[in-house]
């Protein structure tokens, strides 16, 4: 086996490794560590006092997400795309529906992202004060009305026995943005020092899983750094409480969809801390630096509260406009981020034109294959060389085959005169990697691609196709596992990557004739779980290269003729 051919099957089989290998292999490899026995309920670093949630004995103010009612102590949510009610008893946003997300594919419920305490996978936010006078966990506040809107804020009141009067000015945009303005006038005899905070409580760590490509559980940016796995959910059971001092930024808890989002003044010193209780409990909370309110004076704290889906086009609007650093990473982008975010932008760009995200898909393959025309073009005209000169390469083996050396030599030399590249395979294949992987993360990551119809039975291109032959497309009653669930695009691909095997120069060795014999078989059992837009994608790329290629055996129709023999 020549060099060129064994760093041509290596470059094939990398490909292949970083493409399909990592994921299963770092699921496999490195599971996720066992949920320890659950921890005692711990105050937060630095011996800052416990807030509403973070401790064990927070009251249950409400049965249950499916028995909420909307009328007495609760405010009613209710705009375009959101629907539920603010807890009165504790000023909790504990009641949150998404509308226009679905849990599953029509018809179905739509998204619930927030539930009461109490609740099974019980999710909630808040806004408070610490010090004399603040109002407890379960305070109960007044509202100025009933039904908080789109233009319309709804104002929620409490005042303490000391003559402190504290008021949370809550206001919704069109989106998932809530804006809290929180206010203290101090009407005693006293000044009073206090610190105003934010909270995001969740129990369970929700239906999605933390792993290599992708991130769930406590994230933040706090002085400009994104973080991560430093404060996900077994971190924080193993190493406790953790406090990070910053300047803005934003801290929450996000799912692979989903985002509960706290973002404080951006201008103000903060104290972020993230804590897991007992009972699979977690909390992330922000608080102020301490401040000091004068008898007759007030003090006001402005933040904003994101709930809702990470759609890219609103996690740029709040990055952008309320100056959030790098909230567009709330998505799990990876480590080529900066290849991911651009294609997802082209699919938006197409699909704003097409209409539907399959021909965006279609389309964005067509201009990668554009893009690299001129190197693919070099590719083929080589192989097609290789192939009019197989005879020559046959001899020259047989020739030399106890002098390697010499052998090599002689290929080398074929290989300068007739301007063969062996390996101008490999160069497309490594370009087109990331490009591959940024498409897999976008449909693995982005809510805009969840559940988008492609065409016939194709009704997501975030799943992978959902009928197989192998039990007559459903009508036999049996479900298969997941490495036999081979549908129609898979085995399409199979089939499309056999005949760009077919018109490729056959290799000489017999052991790698086999290894290519049996590749296109082996990717489309690897494929078959993976989504079927990227199926669709390397379907689309397959047919491009066998047209490529056919044309180009038709300008290198005839074969060399076979060299003399020496005497």
């Amino acid at each position: 086996m020549t060099q060129e051919n064994r760093n041509l099957i290596l470059a094939v089989v990398l490909s292949a490794l970083v493409l399909f290998g990592w994921t299963f292999a770092s699921e496999r490899l490195f599971p996720a560590p066992k949920t320890p026995p659950a921890a005692t309920a711990t105050a937060a670093a630095g011996g800052g006092p416990v807030l509403p949630g973070a401790a064990a004995n927070v009251p249950v103010v409400a049965p249950s997400a499916d028995t909420l009612a909307a009328v007495g102590a609760r405010v009613r949510i209710e705009t375009p795309r959101l629907e539920g009610s603010i807890n009165l008893t504790g000023a909790r946003f504990d009641d949150l529906v998404l509308k226009d997300h679905l849990v599953s594919l029509p018809p179905s419920k739509p998204i619930r992202l927030f539930s009461p305490s109490g609740s099974k996978d019980a999710y909630f936010a808040g806004y408070g004060w610490v010090g004399p006078g603040a109002p407890p966990a379960d305070a109960e506040w007044t509202a100025n009305a009933a039904t908080l809107s789109v233009g319309k804020p709804v104002t929620l009141s409490w005042r303490s026995p000391q003559g402190l009067i504290f008021q949370q000015i809550v206001s919704v945009d069109a989106n998932f943005l809530f804006t809290v303005e929180q206010r203290v006038a101090n009407a005693s005899a006293a000044p009073v020092s206090l610190r105003a905070f934010g909270y995001v409580n969740r129990t369970g760590r929700g239906p999605d899983k933390n792993g290599i490509n992708l991130h769930v559980g406590p994230i933040a940016v706090l002085d400009g750094k994104l973080l991560e796995g430093d404060i996900d959910y077994d971190k924080l059971r193993d190493k406790g409480p953790q406090t990070i001092n910053s300047k803005g930024g934003w801290l929450g808890i996000t799912d692979k969809h989903w985002l509960a989002a706290l973002i404080p003044d951006q201008q103000a010193a903060i104290e972020a801390r993230f804590t897991a209780a007992d009972a699979e409990r977690y909390q992330v909370d922000w608080l102020k630096a301490p401040a000091t309110v004068n008898t007759g004076e007030a003090a006001i704290t402005t933040s904003h509260l994101f709930a809702g889906a990470k759609e890219v086009r609103l996690l740029n609007q709040v990055r952008d406009e309320l100056g959030v650093p790098l909230f567009d990473r709330a998505l799990a982008w990876g480590w080529f981020w900066f290849i991911a975010q651009p294609i997802f932008g082209l699919l938006a760009w197409l699909y704003g034109h097409l209409g539907n995200y399959a021909l965006a898909i279609v389309g964005l393959t067509l201009i990668v294959r554009a893009v690299l025309f001129p190197i693919a073009n070099k590719q083929y005209a080589s192989m097609a060389k290789m192939r009019i000169f197989a005879p020559k390469m046959k001899e020259i083996q047989e020739k030399y085959k106890d002098d390697k050396q010499k052998q090599q030599f002689e290929l080398m030399e074929l290989y300068k005169k007739e301007k063969i590249n062996p390996l101008a395979g490999c160069l497309p294949i490594l370009l087109q990697i990331p490009i591959f992987y940024a498409l897999y993360k976008t449909l693995l990551i982005t809510v805009e691609m969840r559940h988008q119809p492609a065409f016939l039975w194709i009704k997501d291109l975030a799943a992978p196709d959902p009928l197989t032959p192998l039990n007559l497309f459903g009508l036999l009653p049996f479900d298969l596992p997941p490495f036999l669930h081979l549908g129609i695009l898979p085995i399409i691909l199979g089939v499309t990557m056999w005949a760009q095997f077919k018109l490729n120069p056959q290799p000489m060795d017999e052991i790698q004739a086999k290894v290519f014999a049996f590749m296109p078989w082996i990717f489309m059992f690897m494929m078959a779980p993976f989504a079927a837009g990227l199926q669709i994608y390397w379907i689309v790329n397959n047919l491009v290269s066998i047209l490529q290629q056919w044309i180009l055996l038709k300008k290198y129709p005839a074969p060399a003729p076979a060299p003399a023999a020496t005497k």
